[in-house]
């Protein structure tokens, strides 16, 4: 059966730092693209970021260009997101999510498959 487990989220204070994980199960993470996808109160989803299955490219939104950086290690078929200096504005539900492609298609909130979603609150 495959599965997404999120885990990591949390209180971080501006500045900050905190690293999402996504660990996968019952797919190897070179053959699927995995995207993050935040919500946050009272909005649509968002897509935050992407890594392709072929070549690990990440792709990330113009609102956390320079501050995110999405990763995977494949011993373990885990993604990660490391969000720095994080604004209070990235308080949202993280959720990490996949439609079974092998190539990003840029960075968006639609796929098939999700997590079960990660709280992260932004605040001083």
């Amino acid at each position: 059966q495959v599965q997404l487990v999120e885990s990591g989220g949390g209180l971080v204070q501006p500045g900050g730092s905190l690293r999402l994980s996504c660990k996968i199960f019952g797919v190897t993470m070179d053959y699927v693209a995995i995207g993050w996808v935040r919500q946050a109160p009272g909005k649509e989803r968002e897509g935050v970021s992407c890594i392709s299955g072929s070549d690990a490219t990440g792709y990330y939104a113009d609102s956390v260009e320079a501050r995110f950086t999405i990763s995977r290690d494949n011993s373990k078929n885990t993604i990660y997101l490391q969000m720095n200096s994080p604004q209070l504005e990235d308080t949202a539900v993280y959720y990490c999510a996949t439609d079974w492609s092998h190539k990003c298609e840029g960075v968006r909130a639609q796929y098939t498959t999700w997590g079960q979603g990660n709280q992260v609150n932004v605040s001083s």
